[in-house]
Order: C-alpha cells, then sequence, then structure tokens
C-alpha cells in the first residue's frame, strides 16, 4: 500500500484545510518545493499535490509552483484542483506530471473522464469526495444527490487508473479514516482505491493496510504529517 504525502498549495504556500474549508487553512510552510522534498527524503514514492485555489477558481492558479515542485525532487506527483479540460491535462503532462486528478468535472462531465483516459491512458485518477455518502464538488463547497458508489461505477470500465476517495467528514479532523465506506467503494468497483481523509496516527494505516485486499492500494495523507501525529518513514514500513 503506498503511503502518499499531501502538499497542498494556496497562494503559493503549503497549508492543510479543515473538511475543506478554504478559510480553516493551517499555514505550514512558505515553500513547498521543501516540504515535498522533505517526504521524498523519509520515503515516500508518490507525492499528492493539490492547487486549492485552482480548485475554488475551476481553473489552474498554481502551475509555477507545481512545476518547481517537479524540478525539485525525482518522485513522481500527482495534482488535482481546477481541472477541467484535456488541455489542461495534456499542459501537466507535458511537464512532468506522472498522473492528473479529475474531481469536480468528474460529476459534470463524465464524458472528459472517458476522453481523458482514451487520449492519456494509465495517466488518470479520479477523485472522489464524498460528504454523508454524497458527491461534494467545487473545493467541496457544493453537496450533490448523487452517490459516491454510483459516480464510481460510471467509470468501471473506461480505463481510470484509480479513484482518491476523500470523506470529507473526516479530512484535516485526524479522527480517523472511514474504513467502512472506503472498503464498500473498494469493493463495489474494480478500479484500485486511494483512501484519504481522517488519518491520524500508525493504527490508522494499519486499520487501511486490513482492507488492502478489497482493493484499496494507497492512502493520502496530509496534517498528521505535518503536525507530527503520523511518521512517514515508520507508516510506510508498516505498509509494506
Amino acid at each position: 500500500m503506498l503511503i502518499i504525502p499531501a502538499v497542498d498549495i494556496k497562494q503559493g504556500k503549503c497549508v492543510r484545510l479543515l473538511q475543506g474549508r478554504m478559510e480553516d487553512s493551517t499555514h505550514y510552510s512558505d515553500d513547498p518545493v521543501k516540504m515535498a522534498q522533505k517526504w521524498e527524503a523519509q520515503g515516500a514514492s508518490l507525492i499528492h499535490v493539490v492547487d486549492l485555489d485552482g480548485a475554488f477558481a475551476k481553473k489552474v492558479q498554481n502551475f509555477k509552483s507545481i512545476q518547481d515542485i517537479l524540478t525539485g525532487i525525482n518522485v513522481p506527483i500527482q495534482v488535482g484542483g481546477g481541472i477541467r479540460d484535456l488541455t489542461t491535462i495534456e499542459m501537466y503532462l507535458d511537464v512532468g506530471v506522472s498522473k492528473v486528478i479529475i474531481g469536480s468535472e468528474a460529476l459534470y462531465n463524465p464524458g472528459l473522464v472517458k476522453d481523458a483516459c482514451r487520449q492519456f491512458p494509465g495517466k488518470i485518477v479520479v477523485g472522489i469526495d464524498a460528504r454523508n455518502g454524497r458527491v461534494a464538488v467545487e473545493g467541496w463547497s457544493r453537496t450533490s444527490d448523487t452517490r459516491a458508489i454510483d459516480l464510481a461505477k460510471e467509470f468501471e470500465s473506461c480505463g481510470v487508473a484509480a479513484i482518491n476517495f476523500t470523506d470529507i467528514l473526516k479530512d484535516g479532523m485526524q479522527i480517523g479514516p472511514n474504513i467502512e465506506e472506503t472498503a464498500a467503494l473498494a469493493c463495489a468497483v474494480s478500479i484500485p482505491i486511494v483512501a484519504s481523509g481522517g488519518v491520524n496516527t500508525l493504527q490508522d494505516i494499519k486499520n487501511l493496510v486490513e482492507i488492502e485486499s478489497k482493493g484499496v492500494i494507497g492512502v493520502i495523507t496530509g496534517r498528521a504529517l505535518y503536525e507530527g501525529t503520523l511518521d512517514l518513514k515508520e507508516a510506510i514500513r508498516i505498509s509494506k
């Protein structure tokens, strides 16, 4: 199971949000590159980078910071936030991003996901963020009527590399991931699932490893690493 550190960028700085609220952000570093380098040095084999401003503005806002991360580290990165068209996806892949995450647009325009998977095989991740089982979009500011599992099933056979599944009510709260919902989603589709939201301790990693056989291939963690409640090296050791 991959342990994937998150580097979330707001106005060029590294922050973490509580339950996706931009007004509830905690500033951790003025230099996202140094944070990515720190996690790489501790053994991360993939970095999760989010353009938070892009998620709310619906277009890329922190491209320069993301380019700087790419040139500053040697491990691959996946990028999400404000990705709404094939041109943006191609732009990111052209500069060396390993995988591109389609979030809100997966709900509004599932055809984009399918087109992107055809055009860029193995490079497209769908981000499904849920509040009480329903898909939330636009930087989590709106909750739809669509069930997370139903949206995931929409992409069952189009070649999505993975689904990043976040339980918003857990995100940034350090109260443990939603094991039950994550396992249910993994069982409902054949697409690999990456869990996100709520990870706090090594026990949370152990709990996720127990559902790895259901198709949970990784976990994204942010605040727990930044606050020091989770040791990345030890988490990676346990995951192996």
